[in-house]
């Protein structure tokens, strides 16, 4: 496994494309909208700015870069070739999604650090952390869901769009408008209970009990994208 982690965060740095959609674009949102916090959080609250910073990161950073490598590795028929070593299919995944994983932490470690630094720390910060590893844990799940219904990298430009668009458009809804009305909707959609527990983490005033029983809808979202990814990975090229 570590020997196929190696492999892939060279191939991360060496491919342009990877490099700008899993570091660079990310980066460079999170950075405006820092630079513009007081004008988002007129809209919202400094969770707004954070959960917006968060689902812009995983989405464009690990979840589409996710479904792209899957997608490149099967092409070239590096996945059948994996298959074919000692390393189990737990571990051929794990290895190569691991360096993505590992980038899009650190990036988002430094982007709410950054915030905190520049404006307000979080209310509750293990909540803040608990938000985010749930949120990360989906989008994976998701990536490898969405890596079974895709035919190439290309063609992940089409597939990974719908939940890309989706989960950053719930959270700017759910931070902007909060959970008040249409309460059950938003914390079912993928996305929306997440966003609300970054709300409760970073700007208080709600019980650890309340915001906890947030956590479920992100995991079940891992569930049904794990059962999904179980039916329709494929390890080799369709024909």
């Amino acid at each position: 496994m570590l020997s196929i982690a190696r492999g892939e965060l060279i191939q991360i740095f060496r491919n342009r494309l990877v490099l700008v959609t899993a570091l660079l674009l990310p980066a460079a949102f999170s950075v405006f909208l820092i630079s513009r916090h007081e004008l988002f959080t007129e809209v919202g609250s400094l969770g707004y700015i954070a959960a917006l910073a968060l689902f812009f990161v995983v989405s464009i950073g690990l979840y589409t870069t996710s479904v792209t490598t899957l997608a490149s590795r099967r092409q070239n028929l590096f996945l059948k070739r994996l298959r074919s070593t000692a390393a189990g299919d737990v571990g051929i995944l794990t290895g190569l999604l691991v360096p993505v994983t590992v980038l899009t932490v650190v990036q988002v470690g430094v982007i709410l650090g950054v915030l905190a630094a520049v404006t307000d720390r979080p209310d509750n910060p293990l909540l803040l952390v608990a938000a985010v590893v749930s949120t990360i844990v989906m989008m994976l799940a998701l990536g490898l869901a969405t890596a079974g219904l895709t035919n190439s990298p290309e063609h992940a430009q089409v597939t990974t769009l719908p939940v890309t668009v989706g989960v950053v458009a719930v959270a700017g809804w759910v931070g902007a408008t909060g959970t008040e009305k249409l309460t059950l909707l938003k914390r079912l959609l993928p996305g929306g209970s997440a966003t609300e527990l970054i709300l409760n983490a970073w700007n208080g005033g709600v019980a650890l009990g309340d915001s906890l029983i947030l956590l479920a809808p992100t995991l079940a979202w891992v569930v049904v994208a794990v059962a999904l990814a179980t039916r329709l990975f494929r390890w080799e090229p369709r024909r």
